[in-house]
């Protein structure tokens, strides 16, 4: 059974990360990814996967209605290539490059969250987001970043059921590359399971402070946590 220590300290950064994503539509690898990375390495990217994989289920069976199924049939073209490039990443990198890899892609992630252009959807950008999106997510956990800045000026509702969608198949596939390339150990699939509660508990706690969280509130207080974060994970991944 996983420790005590990461199950509250990685149960927090879940739960924070779950209420986020409960509003917005993506969160938890995002503000988990870093906390658990820096803390806990041993267990990334496993713990996070199989944790974030229950959150989207949660938000489908609101608002599945709203998904664009559609354009996502390029996105998943793109994840299942981008996927077996993030397992063959955690296969060959070092786990000090690896750990500075993940804290870019979290700043990356942010900078793009900031930026307010427009990006046309089309099958090419849909598929290279998927793809992107796919590396990402197997190798660090955070996936969400690329489909979210092609649905960013759609409704809550949209944004959020298309990123489910996105999330279920992705963790799925993310989860079999690691296990056929022998990368997901017992030990990171026991401590994703302990985080589940965590995940539920944010996504029940999302339902009354929804119009709270949407309005930008709490969004500035986590890119400035997250941001932190992977600054921190970088330079100890360098030192």
């Amino acid at each position: 059974m996983p420790d005590l220590d990461f199950v509250v300290v990685g149960g927090l950064a879940v739960l924070a990360g779950a209420i986020v994503q409960s509003s917005v539509g993506l969160g938890v690898g995002l503000v988990a990814t870093p906390v658990i990375t820096l803390l806990f390495p041993s267990l990334m990217p496993g713990a996070v996967l199989v944790a974030a994989a229950v959150l989207p289920l949660a938000t489908l069976a609101r608002e599945m209605r709203h998904a664009d199924l559609r354009g996502l049939r390029w996105a998943f073209g793109g994840r299942l290539v981008g996927t077996l490039l993030g397992a063959w990443v955690v296969a060959v990198v070092p786990a000090d490059a690896f750990g500075a890899l993940i804290g870019a892609v979290v700043l990356a992630a942010l900078a793009a969250g900031a930026w307010t252009g427009t990006v046309p959807r089309t099958p090419a950008t849909l598929t290279t987001a998927g793809l992107v999106a796919g590396a990402t997510g197997t190798a660090s956990g955070i996936s969400g970043p690329p489909i979210a800045l092609l649905y960013q000026r759609e409704s809550g509702p949209r944004v959020r059921a298309t990123l489910a969608v996105f999330f279920t198949v992705g963790a799925v596939l993310s989860l079999a590359a690691l296990a056929a390339a022998g990368q997901l150990p017992r030990e990171q699939v026991l401590a994703g399971l302990a985080l589940i509660p965590f995940v539920l508990a944010g996504f029940v706690a999302a339902g009354p402070l929804r119009r709270y969280l949407d309005a930008g509130r709490t969004r500035i207080a986590v890119s400035l946590v997250v941001g932190a974060s992977a600054l921190s994970l970088i330079v100890r991944s360098v030192m």
